[in-house]
């Protein structure tokens, strides 16, 4: 182990020589990630709750038709707008949010005692109208079922025989579960941090050396070739776990910034949370250094390494895009999937949830093997001329 030390040593010592790598393993790594999700958090919650509290301005076709519903709105938080020629087009273009249409027979069907039909023309596609469209539709039926019980009476009948069962919600999503609905992109943030924070000692040790002609004299020493892949692996592993728990500790800080009155977020990021996940990022980060080896040691020029290793930063996102785009329950086996794994597991400690020895032991061991066999694949390509000659 020697040689692998000395090889060690020598990449942290000329790591921290260089500006660039401690700017980027140190800094923007550990600062970037937390502040860029800190501004998302505070725009996604303050969006929200500034919807909730302003009244709704909705463009209505027909007011003059139902004065007495649109007043009923009105005192809700509704503010009416005057009509437009075609809300349909105007929808469809996104000049428009959302219109309620009122049917021209509303006051005779009212009168009659029949359904009065109203219409809300909106674009379900677009996520930021769903709010407005739920708070409209929560108004119209809050009118609906007042105006409903007061015919009853009116008729001397309970307005409870028209409800022969009554739902009663009893939600046991904790504050904490809750919050955690908006911290879903979390794990990622905290696994980019590795990544950055390893990728610049990772590209100056083998695409940089081999730009600067310095990692052919390394190779030809009679050291074996494993020996200063893992001197250069458990470097690069070093400087991410560096950047992660400063990324850790920058995220601490920003569980006091957060808006947590209204969504029931609170502070997320506390000591237990980072004494379980460190352990279980350990065989990620093993397995991240030496993948980013493994990709560097293609590129003959730093810039032609940053570019791939720029693209693998998309990998990780895929198990954070797929946790919210087909919510799943999570099982045992998710923890033998390197990523995968490790982003439930966060998950669930966000959710204040309890999590298994045995599903963290799973998901330590099948990553620790996945770094063993990418070490394999790494040796055997700095055993071939590819790597040991410049080109």
């Amino acid at each position: 182990m020697k040689p692998a030390l000395v090889v060690f040593v020598k990449e942290c010592v000329e790591s921290l020589r260089d500006r660039r790598v401690l700017l980027n393993a140190l800094v923007l790594g550990p600062l970037l990630t937390p502040l860029l999700f800190l501004v998302l958090m505070h725009l996604i919650v303050g969006r929200e709750l500034e919807k909730a509290e302003k009244p709704l301005p909705v463009v209505v076709v027909g007011a003059k038709t139902a004065p007495n519903f649109i007043e009923a709105l009105k005192q809700q938080g509704m503010e009416p707008r005057p009509e437009v020629a075609d809300p349909e087009a105007a929808v469809r273009e996104q000049r428009l949010d959302l219109v309620l249409r009122i049917a021209p027979k509303f006051a005779d069907d009212w009168r009659a005692g029949r359904p009065a039909q109203v219409e809300l023309i909106y674009d379900s596609s677009r996520q930021d109208v769903r709010s407005e469209v739920e708070r409209l539709e929560s108004m119209i039926q809050a009118f609906s079922t007042r105006s409903g019980s007061l015919r009853l009476l009116a008729r001397g009948i309970a307005p409870s025989v028209a409800a022969p069962i009554v739902i009663a919600s009893r939600d046991q999503a904790t504050p904490q579960a809750r919050g955690a609905l908006l911290l879903g992109m979390l794990p990622y943030f905290l696994i980019l941090t590795a990544l950055i924070g390893g990728m610049w000692l990772a590209i100056d040790s083998t695409a940089g050396e081999r730009e600067r002609q310095s990692l052919e004299p390394l190779l030809v020493n009679p050291v074996g070739r494993g020996q200063v892949l893992l001197g250069k692996m458990l470097a690069t592993a070093v400087f991410s776990m560096a950047s992660l728990l400063l990324g850790l500790l920058a995220f601490f800080a920003v569980g006091h910034l957060l808006p947590s009155d209204e969504p029931g977020l609170g502070l997320i990021i506390g000591p237990r949370f980072v004494l379980i996940v460190l352990p279980v990022m350990v065989p990620l980060v093993l397995l991240i250094a030496i993948a980013q080896i493994w990709v560097a040691s293609f590129a003959k020029s730093f810039r032609e390494a940053q570019t791939y290793l720029g693209l693998a930063q998309l990998v990780p996102l895929i198990p954070s895009v797929l946790m919210m785009a087909v919510p799943m329950r999570p099982q045992l086996w998710m923890s033998a999937v390197p990523l995968f794994g490790q982003q439930i597991t966060i998950l669930r400690l966000l959710r204040g949830e309890a999590i298994s020895a045995l599903a963290i032991g799973i998901g330590v061991s099948v990553t620790l093997a996945a770094a063993a066999a990418m070490f394999w694949v790494t040796l055997r390509l700095y055993r071939s001329e590819r790597v040991a000659i410049s080109a």
